[in-house]
């Protein structure tokens, strides 16, 4: 009767254990782990999937309640798919940690290793990959070398690029069936533009031609070759009358093995061998090469009748994602829009990320996408990005029905060097969105716009309302390759939107616009206020054309061809400009060719202080201070010397506040904009020194150029 008693006994007492000992979290994943596994530190799971499957097993069976934490130990864990968590995986009853080593933060990467290198000669390597044939040699676009992305093959050299001649276009008619609503485009050649081409004719039909126009890049692969008449053919979407290939177009070539020549470039050919060209200081011994296979890393969707909710990550490292180029290229697309993100969310609510590191991806770093709200992406480190960074709200206009995205956090981010397959992502883009803040983010190091919301044209009705651009330092943007962008880029009916307390320095277009604040295509209803704007190269202020926006209380100042631009006139106010510093020693006042317009638009411009180092007498378009106040304009503003205490050392506070007073300008702390917290985390967004040097020498020689 004893043992049967204690028998018994202990059985009942392991049963009311075992949902707190076997069950209960934290739960583990660890590189040397199975999804047979208890998920214990000492019976780790091996994938987040499988420790996912498990735990709403044990939910859905009454067996574990509350919230539930998840720890991945650190290491790289491979994936051959993205992570998907649904409603059918987490229930959303209670909240998910989902959380890696602080110290040492957790890898989830979708690429493979390569075998290692041999080496070919002395400064040519080579690998085969076996993998080429399962993917494709057509879809291996990216390589990543000891963490740092490579360059395929290309001429000229990245960097540079060739002048665009003359551009023919013949649309195909309805008769051909294949290419039906396509054209076929010819590029003229230069005598030095097909010497560099002739040498890939082996790689053909595999060689690209990429081209940037605008603020666009179109990529296709070349048809044909006329040596006799120097020229290259391809097949495209039709030309936009805004936006055409013409003779400001710059494009190279890519992607033949004739194009291999500088170190860091590679090349793979048909039969699944990649070669590549060192950099003296890397050795073939512990030179790690590594191909993303993977479209997207991570994809968090519920659907428009249940919400996915409750999920917080920390400390997790997201690399290596692959952007597929199509048989049929890449035609223009603004803003690479279209184009996914390594980690996507759709229909979802209280999603955060906090401490996370999104870098070496091919595509966006990550879409706040379809019907999501009340989420956040906050310290986290977004750099080395195919495309943009931060996506918010589809681009897509939703149907009134739908739910669209609003009330996303991006707050305190560094957002760093982007676009380096497709050159015009952006920093953070708001398409149809509303009520969102982007806050006390270094973003930087991009080829087009830093900051861009709304994503409707003209004064049609609008979502994208009363976001709030804030504390954001934005800078060394457009490298001279793109037109047309700004530090922060707005269009379309935007009322309640706040653009304050910004810094925003370095912007340089290749052609027109490299602006500071840019409102374009009917923003309205905009405040702009309290923003520190410099060396820009069109203006630090411009508006195509617009209603009712305020810009009150900013600096502007060493803005290269002008100060200020405007361009459409139309009836209504404009904007009020008011109680701003305008600062300069370059270029005109208003510019003379994109912003002859200014004097003619509807807009209230007073309480502004005007000052030229060059002279005394600034002028006002072609009009002298006295005649441009004699037309009812800016009857309060003054010329004077700000008192700056070293603009030429961009130290924009003031020594005296007399001039102030007079104009009632309210001195505003700018070196709050940027991320804040420890010191090493302020430190980490410094941009690298090398990059500023190298964007500065093409600013330089740009100007010496034109002048």
């Amino acid at each position: 009767m004893k043992v049967r008693f204690n028998t018994s006994l202990m059985i009942i007492l392991l049963l009311l254990l075992l949902p707190v000992t076997l069950f209960s979290s934290p739960f583990y994943i660890a590189i040397n782990g199975s999804d047979n596994n208890s998920g214990t530190i000492q019976n780790p799971f091996a994938t987040l999937n499988g420790a996912l499957i498990n735990i709403q097993n044990l939910r859905s069976e009454g067996k574990l309640k509350g919230n539930v934490e998840i720890k991945i130990q650190s290491g790289e864990y491979r994936l051959t798919n993205p992570v998907m968590i649904t409603n059918d995986l987490w229930d959303g009853k209670d909240t998910l940690f989902i959380r890696g080593d602080e110290k040492d933060m957790p890898i989830l990467k979708g690429s493979i290793q390569l075998d290692s290198f041999k080496e070919i000669s002395e400064n040519l390597w080579a690998v085969n990959i076996p993998e080429a044939s399962l993917f494709g040699s057509n879809n291996i676009h990216q390589l990543f070398i000891n963490g740092e992305r490579a360059t395929r093959a290309r001429t000229p050299n990245d960097g540079e690029m060739f002048l665009t001649g003359d551009v023919e276009e013949n649309i195909f008619d309805s008769t051909n069936v294949i290419n039906n609503g396509l054209a076929l485009q010819r590029l003229s050649l230069t005598d030095k533009q097909l010497e560099a081409l002739k040498p890939a004719i082996g790689d053909f039909p595999n060689v690209i031609i990429s081209v940037n126009h605008a603020w666009d890049r179109t990529r296709q692969y070349i048809r044909n070759v006329n040596f006799d008449n120097p020229a290259i053919h391809v097949i495209n979407e039709p030309m936009h009358s805004w936006n055409k290939l013409d003779k400001s177009s710059q494009f190279f070539f890519e992607n033949s093995k004739a194009f291999l020549d500088n170190p860091g470039e590679w090349f793979l050919d048909l039969h699944g061998t990649l070669f590549y060209i060192p950099y003296e200081n890397e050795k073939i011994n512990n030179t790690i090469a590594e191909i993303a296979v993977v479209n997207q890393l991570f994809l968090i969707n519920g659907d428009e009748n249940k919400q996915l909710k409750n999920i917080y990550f920390e400390n997790i490292s997201f690399q290596h994602t692959r952007h597929l180029f199509p048989q049929s290229g890449e035609s223009p697309n603004q803003a690479a829009a279209i184009h996914s993100a390594s980690i996507e969310l759709n229909y979802a609510t209280n999603i955060k990320f906090d401490k996370c590191e999104i870098s070496n991806v091919s595509n966006h770093a990550i879409w706040f996408k379809k019907g999501t709200n009340h989420s956040t992406l906050s310290k986290s480190y977004l750099h080395d990005l195919g495309m943009g960074g931060v996506k918010i709200g589809d681009f897509n206009k939703p149907d009134e029905s739908d739910p669209f995205t609003n009330n996303i956090i991006i707050d305190n981010n560094i957002i760093q060097s982007g676009g380096y397959e497709i050159p015009t992502g952006v920093g953070v883009i708001i398409f149809h969105a509303s009520d969102n803040t982007i806050s006390h983010n270094d973003i930087s190091d991009f080829k087009y716009t830093g900051v861009s919301m709304g994503w409707v044209w003209g004064y049609t009705p609008s979502v994208a309302k009363r976001n709030s651009i804030v504390y954001n330092h934005i800078h060394h943007l457009g490298w001279g390759e793109l037109s047309d962008m700004g530090g922060v880029y707005t269009l379309g009916q935007s009322e309640g939107t706040v653009v304050s307390n910004n810094v925003i320095h370095d912007i340089y277009s290749y052609g027109y616009g490299g602006w500071g604040l840019y409102t374009d295509e009917g923003s309205t209803g905009i405040l702009m206020e309290n923003n520190l704007v410099y060396n820009c190269k069109s203006s630090g202020f411009h508006q195509h054309y617009g209603k009712e926006n305020i810009i009150r209380n900013n600096i502007f100042a060493f803005n290269l061809l002008s100060q200020l631009q405007a361009t459409r006139v139309e009836k209504h106010l404009s904007f009020t400009f008011t109680n701003n510093i305008i600062y300069f020693n370059s270029g005109d006042l208003f510019g003379r060719n994109r912003g002859v317009n200014w004097h003619l638009l509807n807009q209230s411009s007073d309480y502004n202080c005007f000052w030229d180092t060059r002279t005394k007498d600034v002028m006002f378009n072609d009009f002298s201070f006295s005649e441009w106040q004699a037309q009812g304009k800016d009857i309060n503003s003054i010329i004077a010397d700000p008192g700056f205490v070293n603009p030429q050392q961009f130290d924009f506070r003031f020594k005296r506040n007399n001039i102030t007073r007079k104009i009632g300008f309210i001195p505003f702390d700018y070196t709050k904009a940027g991320v804040y917290g420890d010191p090493d985390w302020i430190k980490k967004a410094i941009l690298n020194p090398q990059k500023i040097e190298a964007f500065n020498k093409i600013v330089n020689e740009r100007v010496a150029h034109e002048k």
